[in-house]
């Protein structure tokens, strides 16, 4: 089961959403597919353009645990943000502090409630934004990706051993992409009571397309494969799609979740 507040799969309104000095406008679209291989889909999203609120999670832990923890995450997130109000760059990174913080204990409450074995939780990732600042918080190996100007970057680094070991040099980004251990997280919540949050802020610009995504997609589509969709003049619904066959097309061995935000 997937849960998502307020999708927009027509993409077709625009909502305005302040919050500070700095008023933008926000068009989005969000999509979820159980992929090829899998028999239930433990992806869920979050798109709620009038809190100024976006987010994915990857469930994982099997059976119904992967749903239920990625569930707890974006529920835990909306109701957060609930009632969107002028609040300080400050204050809304503690907000999203507070997501993950209290998403992380529910999930281990859950487990011990319902004396589930070790393994439920799931990898997050959520982005806000305050005046003409955007906030993204990310624990895993889903990713936020972020066109502007026509370069895609990847905003947040994966939590994982493949790209510890990328790090430390002893393999190749390259040598990544096809590893038997590319999917062995190193931080997810849900996992222990010390969450380790990476938090990465930046400056808001007009036009900027920003990316939340389960690694079903990335697993099977490439940044170059990525941002090629993602630079076309398609609607955003479009390109949501597009992105979610191409992960289809090369294997669909995973869930897989897309979710656009562009700024105006």
């Amino acid at each position: 089961m997937t849960f998502s507040a307020n999708p927009s799969p027509s993409g077709g309104d625009i909502c305005c959403f302040s919050r500070g000095s700095c008023m933008f406008k926000f068009l989005s679209a969000g999509k979820t597919d159980v992929g090829l291989r899998r028999s239930n889909n433990e992806d869920s999203y979050l798109v709620t353009p009038e809190a100024g609120l976006y987010a994915v999670a990857d469930g994982m832990g099997g059976a119904d645990s992967g749903e239920v923890a990625s569930d707890i995450f974006v529920k835990t997130a909306g109701e957060i943000f609930a009632h969107p109000s002028e609040l300080s760059e400050d204050e809304v990174n503690a907000r999203v502090r507070d997501v993950f913080s209290r998403a992380n204990e529910r999930m281990i409450e859950y487990i011990a409630k319902h004396s589930l074995p070790l393994g439920m939780g799931c990898t997050a990732e959520l982005l806000t934004f305050a005046g003409d600042r955007y906030l993204i918080g990310h624990v895993g190996d889903s990713r936020t990706y972020l066109l502007r100007n026509g370069e895609l970057r990847q905003m947040t680094k994966d939590h994982s051993l493949v790209q510890q070991q990328v790090d430390n040099g002893y393999i190749s980004a390259a040598d990544a992409r096809n590893h038997s251990m590319k999917n062995v997280v190193l931080r997810a919540l849900g996992t222990t009571p010390e969450l380790s949050l990476d938090l990465i802020r930046g400056r808001l610009l007009s036009n900027d397309l920003f990316l939340l995504c389960s690694d079903g997609l990335t697993d099977m589509v490439d940044d170059a494969g990525i941002r090629d969709i993602l630079a076309t003049g398609d609607s955003l619904p479009v390109k949501v799609t597009n992105l979610i066959e191409s992960a289809k097309k090369a294997g669909g061995r995973d869930n897989v979740t897309a979710l656009l935000c562009q700024a105006f």
